[in-house]
């Protein structure tokens, strides 16, 4: 009985112990969760505090941003009256820089800022007419000092000035070329076209038509409809045109005349290269419908120069004088 009363003694001596560890362990773990608890909500108020503030101060960063945005926005442009009245200081400014003789009347001032004047005045050299001498003058908030920022002289409404820059490319116009000049590539010239795009031999369609043997072999690339159009243009409106004089004083056209060279294309029905050395356009592209006074089969009337006969009265006969 002893031995087994010993062993149910140890037994319920370890269950107590176990109840009582556990029985720990829960009120640990309820402790912690307090704890964590309280933690938690003290974590969260302060973080709510501190989003509050962050808020409030984004709030207030973002009104005052708004409130000089709004000042700067809406804010009118006063003439500083100090600056405004220091004209003397100006021109000294200006005299300065190019001498009292070439500064005229003061024309006017222009607030451009918050205490930042320009002031104008005449320009008398004359080189320089309809020119404008300014002095932009400025000062410091609460100060009475008039400081000069800078002197300049300016072209005025009616001033002469130089046209506005052009690139060379740009520039250049036909017939201002020198035997020194190169003209730069155009990679996309609307006038031009591939040469292998013509490898059909339409007669209806309004291109320059080439010979096969040039595909690969010849020019890369060829007139466009563009092209043979702006030519057609420019030959047309030129002297050698139609509409030129020499074609409205000639008898006869270009079309019928022996000088006149055809040209290929499109462009045969209405052009050739004339070549007649006594023609104003010899070696030029002329219209057949145009025409000068050296046509091959223009026929004028020629004077007889030969000396006329000389007249010799060799009557011998006696006159009758009648009354009548």
């Amino acid at each position: 009985m002893s031995s087994l009363f010993s062993e149910w003694l140890a037994q319920q001596t370890t269950a107590s112990a176990v109840e009582s560890e556990a029985a720990g362990a829960v009120e640990n773990d309820a402790a912690a969760a307090v704890d964590n608890d309280a933690a938690s909500a003290a974590g969260s108020a302060a973080s709510t505090d501190a989003e509050a503030a962050a808020s409030a101060k984004a709030t207030k960063s973002s009104r005052g941003r708004a409130g000089s945005e709004k000042r700067a926005g809406t804010e009118k442009i006063v003439l500083d009256t100090q600056l405004a009245a220091a004209i003397d200081i100006a021109r000294s400014a200006i005299a300065e820089v190019a001498g009292s003789a070439v500064i005229g009347e003061h024309l006017g001032t222009v607030a451009e800022g918050t205490r930042l004047v320009t002031h104008y005045f005449v320009c008398t050299d004359p080189t320089y007419r309809g020119w404008r001498w300014v002095a932009v003058l400025a000062r410091a908030p609460r100060a009475k000092k008039v400081t000069v920022c800078e002197t300049a002289l300016l072209p005025g409404p009616d001033a002469l000035t130089a046209p506005e820059w052009v690139p060379w490319e740009e520039r250049l116009e036909p017939g201002d070329m020198t035997p020194k000049d190169t003209l730069p590539k155009l990679d996309r010239d609307p006038n031009l076209q591939p040469g292998f795009q013509q490898t059909e031999d339409n007669s209806a369609d309004n291109i320059d038509q080439i010979q096969n043997f040039e595909f690969g072999l010849g020019r890369e690339r060829v007139l466009s409809s563009d092209g043979l159009s702006a030519a057609a243009s420019r030959w047309a409106d030129s002297d050698a045109g139609p509409d030129g004089e020499f074609a409205s004083r000639a008898s006869a056209h270009c079309g019928s005349c022996g000088y006149l060279m055809p040209i290929a294309g499109s462009l045969r029905q209405k052009f050739g290269v004339c070549a007649n050395a006594w023609s104003p356009f010899d070696g030029r592209v002329v219209g057949l419908e145009s025409g000068c006074g050296a046509h091959s089969e223009t026929d004028v009337h020629k004077p007889n120069h030969e000396p006329a006969e000389a007249v010799v009265d060799d009557y011998s006969g006696e006159l009758e004088l009648q009354e009548g």
